[in-house]
């Protein structure tokens, strides 16, 4: 049996994105519009361990994408950043909805979190992940989520990316917010609840994946 999954898609001549609408974190970019469907639907896979750990299950069986939204990309989306935010994304969102959306983002963090543990320092080098080795690839997400902060109307002091606890801390205010129901529009100024997610998740899960892919095998 065939299940659906809605995606939202932006692009511009340059770059597109594709992204589950109802997973975050479940987003793949491409040259062109075609190529980044295809690359969301191969990395059904490597999603998977994630929605399990934030308590849930991907559709079982041939998956069907639904085009729920498109929206026409900008400079973010050229430079490999899906910055814009969907028009389903500024639909209403209950509790248990908005609490199913952060436990995946927070499944997102740990699985970021144990693939870099157990990466090496020095990561292979070549285009798939320019220079960074693991330890600024950490401090580069830890210190993006503190500026996402600011989407989300908190006001935090920057965390230390090597004290688990005040990494921690931060999260857990993020997870606060997010877990909110929400009408639609923007918590702070311009994200809503809905792209928050998807736009958190997504840069963790990114850079999850680039530390496996360019880890050398032990």
């Amino acid at each position: 049996m065939t299940s659906t999954v809605r995606v939202v898609v932006e692009a511009t001549p340059k770059r597109a994105f594709a992204s589950a609408l109802d997973w975050p974190g479940w987003s793949r970019g491409a040259k062109t519009r075609e190529a980044a469907l295809g690359a969301l639907l191969a990395y059904a896979e490597r999603y998977a361990p994630v929605a399990a750990l934030g308590g849930a299950s991907l559709p079982a069986g041939p998956v069907e994408l639904d085009i729920a939204g498109e929206t026409e990309g900008d400079a973010s989306t050229d430079f490999g950043v899906p910055g814009r935010v969907s028009d389903p994304e500024r639909r209403p969102m209950d509790a248990p909805e908005a609490r199913r959306r952060a436990d995946l983002v927070a499944a997102a963090w740990h699985h970021f979190d144990a693939i870099a543990a157990a990466a090496p320092e020095a990561l292979r080098k070549g285009p798939r992940g320019g220079g960074r080795d693991r330890s600024r690839i950490v401090d580069h997400v830890v210190m993006s989520d503190h500026g996402y902060c600011r989407e989300l109307g908190l006001s935090m002091p920057p965390p230390d990316p090597r004290d688990p606890a005040s990494v921690e801390a931060m999260r857990a205010a993020m997870l606060e917010v997010l877990r909110q129901p929400s009408d639609g529009s923007p918590i702070a100024k311009r994200w809503t609840a809905a792209y928050a997610a998807r736009r958190i998740a997504w840069h963790a899960l990114d850079h999850a994946w680039e530390i496996e892919d360019r880890s050398e095998p032990r």
